[in-house]
């Protein structure tokens, strides 16, 4: 798979690309392999240098900066936790399936969880500029659109009158996902674990 080809082809075209990725077969390993660790990488590595090296300006506080240990320690978890969001939301989606009318196919609902969450890894880059990273709000709202358009394309076998329903329910459920495992993230370094790190 080349990375770069699918990622241009999934923000630029994703219609089109819906289509090539619906032909082609491919296991979950390589999904995660070749696709995952890397491109949710990007906003980890990105997390780092912004918190560990730039730092941000809080109202009343100042100019204030994690120290290195405190910053890698939040991307590295930060880093897992969009690992284990991106493989529960397929089987999110694939659980679903039935209630919507759709075919249970874990690999495509991998597919669909994988390439919908592209535009909120690729826009992650800006968390270099903490300020910025309230901008990665903008490929979340992508990232439904390329949900809708995945579901439509038919990698569910979803009946047309029914996707909008299932991609709000995924939607919803994905967001309480994240909401869940950003509420355990922040009770991690609410303790002070990510900064006793160096």
């Amino acid at each position: 798979m080349d990375i770069v080809a699918r990622v241009k082809g999934i923000l630029l075209k994703p219609k089109d690309e819906w289509e090539k990725i619906k032909a082609e077969s491919s296991t979950i390993p390589q999904l995660f392999t070749q696709y995952v660790i890397i491109l949710a990488a990007v906003p980890a590595v990105a997390s780092i240098i912004g918190l560990g090296l730039i730092g941000h300006r809080i109202p009343f506080a100042g100019w204030v900066r994690l120290g290195l240990g405190a910053a890698l320690m939040r991307g590295i978890v930060s880093y897992l936790f969009a690992l284990v969001a991106a493989y529960v939301g397929g089987y999110v989606i694939n659980a679903l399936a039935p209630s919507f009318g759709s075919k249970q196919n874990l690999e495509n609902a991998m597919k669909l969880t994988v390439y919908s969450l592209t535009p909120v890894w690729v826009a992650g880059v800006l968390n270099i500029i903490p300020a910025l990273s309230v901008l990665v709000f903008i490929g979340s709202l992508y990232s439904i659109y390329i949900l809708y358009l995945g579901l439509s394309a038919g990698l569910m076998e979803t009946p047309k009158d029914k996707v909008v329903t299932y991609m709000v329910v995924i939607g919803v459920v994905g967001f309480v996902i994240m909401f869940v495992l950003s509420m355990i993230l922040g009770a991690i370094f609410a303790m002070g674990y990510g900064f006793r790190v160096f």
